[in-house]
């Protein structure tokens, strides 16, 4: 997701680094009070653990969407209930919603941006499986380090960080050249993974990370509601301006499973997911929520198991926890304030 600013939309929409969460949470700037420090109690912790879980299973959702929706309308009518859910909780947090000049110019720029990364990781998905696109999109934790180490200088690449990297990278190779092959239980319906879907899913990765990126740049001249509102409002026309002219929808034929995938993704993630982060970042600072973001990919790869049948080899076992030990130690250790980075499809 997502963070919705997921993930990504974890849509995956995205959660940024620093104050902000996925689907649209919110910054320093925003009307909330100040986040504080205060320890996560076993409530607190359960519900972060069950927010990682409900995000890890976008995917999944998206796989059983898409055998109704094309991958592009699937996106375009996910975000028209994320834009709905935006509108009520920024009337509920008294956000003003009218765009100057500049703030249009980066809603617009952000629109773009996130057309491109949820379109690729739709196709990814389709094209691929539930498992794999739980653990790829995931990476994107390390296209932002390497990003903001290279590119924008606006953070340091340790040797902790560095070592996230390397031990991540070695479970995507695992996943690219290992876990391809593998028998096929008839009995039980599974989704067959291609390279060419997992090369989809990391370039979604890859574009979640400039995502990030450009909204934490963005958040400096608006708040957090008004930029996501606006981003799922133009985003929405995006994707349905390209589903009607390049794919074809029957409603009609809309399978009751397909509908509930649409509606995890929209209600669940954007909904529920980021209402429930929202609520812990009044008490809890994201760098101890992110310390969790390493279970999503964990439980991605298990929901896609239980409820797509997709196959649960070692080699996918030891890719998973190569991914989720790089999140955490990039996400731990001493680091400057805001620079620990949660999950996000």
């Amino acid at each position: 997701m997502v963070r919705h600013v997921a993930m990504s939309d974890r849509s995956l929409h995205c959660r940024p680094s620093g104050d902000c969460v996925r689907c649209g949470g919110m910054s320093r700037s925003s009307s909330l009070p100040p986040v504080s420090s205060v320890p996560l109690d076993t409530p607190a912790a359960s519900l972060v653990l069950l927010t990682a879980a409900l995000w890890g299973g976008t995917p999944v959702a998206i796989r059983f969407a898409s055998e109704s929706f094309p991958p592009v309308t699937m996106a375009g009518l996910r975000f028209v209930i994320a834009a709905g859910f935006m509108l009520i909780w920024c009337r509920f947090e008294r956000t003003e919603l009218r765009l100057r000049r500049d703030q249009l110019i980066w809603a617009m720029g952000l629109a773009v941006i996130l057309f491109l990364q949820i379109s690729a990781f739709n196709v990814g998905v389709v094209l691929s499986n539930s498992s794999h696109g739980a653990m790829l999109i995931n990476t994107f934790v390390f296209w932002v380090v390497a990003l903001e180490h290279l590119v924008t200088r606006t953070d340091q690449l340790t040797l902790r960080k560095l070592l996230g990297l390397v031990v991540a990278a070695a479970g995507v190779v695992l996943i690219l050249t290992v876990d391809q092959a593998g028998s096929v239980d008839e009995s039980v319906h599974r989704d067959n993974p291609s390279v060419t879907g997992d090369l989809v899913l990391i370039l979604s990765a890859a574009l979640l990370a400039i995502r990030i990126i450009y909204t934490k740049r963005a958040l400096a001249v608006m708040e957090t509601g008004k930029l996501i509102f606006w981003q799922d409002i133009l985003g929405v026309w995006l994707f349905l301006g390209y589903a009607f002219a390049w794919e074809s929808f029957r409603p009609a034929d809309v399978a009751p499973a397909a509908l509930w995938g649409l509606l995890y993704q929209g209600l669940v993630v954007a909904g529920f997911c980021f209402a429930m982060h929202a609520r812990l970042l009044r008490k809890h600072s994201a760098s101890r929520l992110a310390v969790f973001s390493f279970t999503t990919p964990l439980f991605g790869v298990l929901l896609a198991n239980g409820l797509r049948g997709d196959r649960l080899s070692p080699w996918l076992l030891v890719s998973a926890a190569c991914v989720a030990v790089g999140i955490y130690l990039v996400n731990t250790g001493r680091q400057r304030p805001g620079s620990r980075l949660p999950t996000g499809s």
